[in-house]
């Protein structure tokens, strides 16, 4: 079991840290270039986002690590005495709070723009807010992400010192 538990934490890590790494490039600098460009660009270039991103790979790390983090929560609240438990058990809630910010207002706010008319007001109305919007929650998760990451490197350095 402790082998399986440190194989499935440091997929975790690993797979927190390429979520951290994508959401941060966005927040950092690729919604600031998309907003420099026309809205009608700008908003073609995230509906085209919006669906090559839903493929094999990322769908793979952030449901896989999603999955994961829900499995590493329930056996660390059974392992809670043992070293590094409570670390695992952060870093797994950390990394399901950015899934829910995810799942509860960037996907949203995707599917309010995958329906508007890039060329239309109503579109570029629609682009200038969600370009903050997204960027703040998505900023949300890169941290959240970015602390599971850490929380994790920290429960396998408590796990092997224990």
């Amino acid at each position: 079991m402790k082998g399986f538990l440190n194989l499935l934490t440091f997929s975790s890590a690993l797979g927190s840290g390429l979520i951290a790494g994508i959401f941060f490039a966005f927040s950092a600098f690729v919604m600031t270039a998309l907003s420099r460009i026309p809205a009608a660009q700008g908003i073609n270039a995230m509906q085209s986002i919006n669906v090559v991103v839903l493929n094999f790979w990322f769908s793979f790390v952030f449901f896989g690590t999603a999955l994961a983090s829900v499995v590493l929560a329930i056996v660390s609240l059974a392992r809670w005495s043992q070293a590094g438990s409570k670390a695992l058990f952060i870093g797994s809630l950390l990394y399901l709070i950015s899934f829910m910010v995810t799942a509860v207002l960037n996907v949203p706010l995707n599917d309010s723009l995958a329906v508007v008319d890039p060329g239309s007001t109503a579109g570029a109305d629609l682009w200038s807010r969600y370009v903050v919007s997204w960027t703040v929650w998505n900023t949300v998760r890169t941290l959240a992400s970015l602390a599971a990451l850490a929380s994790f490197i920290i429960a396998l350095i408590s796990a092997a010192r224990g």
